[in-house]
């Protein structure tokens, strides 16, 4: 269910700017994001030279960027690919359909607004030359949430009345995996949104075919969606924002949202969408080391968006264990993809010290 929307804030936003888990995915928690408000940092590290009370002048020391960081700086935030055997909706036409001007014209139009880069960096497009009719898209999770460094897959059918979409649309499928991470996002890949008029909304907020882009959609999905607080996109739990009970529930379903996007970055580890898998492989290898250290903060008792001003509450010790017991499996994929020195840097469950004084 969608919050309202804050149409100020959601132009600034615009403007700065499935598959089964496997059997032996076991449960657990931890974070994406690097710790927020740190700058982000490679899992190649570069040795700083040590201070030195020499008065000459030090050769600056070269950064030695990693093929993974050079294959995602070079990675075109929007590009066509041949064919998308494995979308999901792969089965709703086939390349020899014939579409109307009006639905072509339409489609590429919003192909056009992708290519003159009006992506933000966090979001990554691939259509198909072969079926105009299919998209896919990735979003990274914004820091500040629990979503934070984590990749979010979105299949997308341009179906034939587009621009125009019916009452309810079924133009997009989340990659779920199984898991329920956010009340919008459901397990059957279901997007609940204003937009696709699967949400009750005012008409500002729903879809319009002469004015609503493909842009528009993937921006409010990252935006409204995968946001700070996705406790409060229930409506009926909306109105509890602020108060005390509201904000505590919102803590434990973040905590637990948290959890579920740590498996859902081991799921698209072991199976990455086709055309993005060097993406996935890379994007996780460059953010390791950065995970680790903030999943490291989560055992130690902070809260999930420790850095986001009006935290003050830690995080529950069931959170905390549950993160460093899933942070293993984690830690595991990252070393399959070459990342090194990050078992020893793994904090241990944190020991809970009980009172036996009278």
């Amino acid at each position: 269910m969608e919050p309202a929307v804050d149409k100020k804030l959601f132009l600034s936003f615009v403007l700065l700017n499935s598959q089964d888990i496997p059997a032996d995915l076991e449960m657990g928690m931890s974070t994406t994001d690097q710790p927020w408000g740190c700058p982000n940092s490679s899992s190649n590290r570069t040795s700083k030279p040590s201070r030195s009370s020499s008065s000459h002048p030090r050769a600056p020391v070269e950064v030695v960027s990693s093929a993974q960081a050079n294959f995602l700086r070079h990675f075109k935030r929007f590009d066509t690919v041949d064919d998308f055997s494995d979308h999901h909706f792969v089965s709703k036409g086939n390349a020899s359909k014939q579409h109307s001007k009006t639905w072509v014209k339409k489609v590429q139009a919003d192909w056009k607004i992708f290519l003159e880069n009006n992506l933000p960096e966090t979001i990554f497009v691939r259509a198909c030359e072969s079926r105009m009719d299919l998209m896919r898209a990735v979003i990274i999770g914004a820091e500040g949430t629990p979503y934070h460094d984590g990749l979010f897959f979105f299949d997308i059918h341009f179906p034939d009345n587009y621009p125009s979409l019916g009452a309810t649309s079924n133009m997009v499928h989340y990659h779920s995996g199984g898991l329920r991470i956010n009340p919008n996002l459901y397990t059957s890949g279901k997007v609940c949104l204003s937009l696709l008029g699967t949400w009750n909304g005012n008409t500002r907020e729903q879809w319009l075919p002469r004015e609503s882009t493909m842009l528009q959609l993937l921006v409010s999905i990252q935006a409204l969606i995968l946001n700070q607080k996705p406790y409060f996109n229930e409506p009926t739990y909306e109105r509890t924002k602020g108060t005390p009970s509201g904000e505590a529930y919102s803590k434990v379903y973040s905590e637990n949202v948290y959890i579920l996007s740590l498996r859902t970055m081991v799921y698209g580890m072991r199976k990455p969408p086709k055309h993005f898998e060097e993406f996935v492989h890379s994007h996780y290898f460059e953010r390791a080391h950065d995970l680790v250290k903030a999943s490291n903060a989560y055992i130690e008792g902070a809260p999930v968006g420790f850095l986001v001003k009006g935290t003050s509450q830690g995080g529950s010790m069931q959170f905390r264990n549950e993160v460093a017991v899933f942070m293993k499996t984690v830690v595991d994929e990252f070393v399959k993809l070459g990342v090194n020195e990050l078992e020893d840097i793994l904090e241990p469950p944190p020991v809970i010290h009980t009172n036996t004084s009278r």
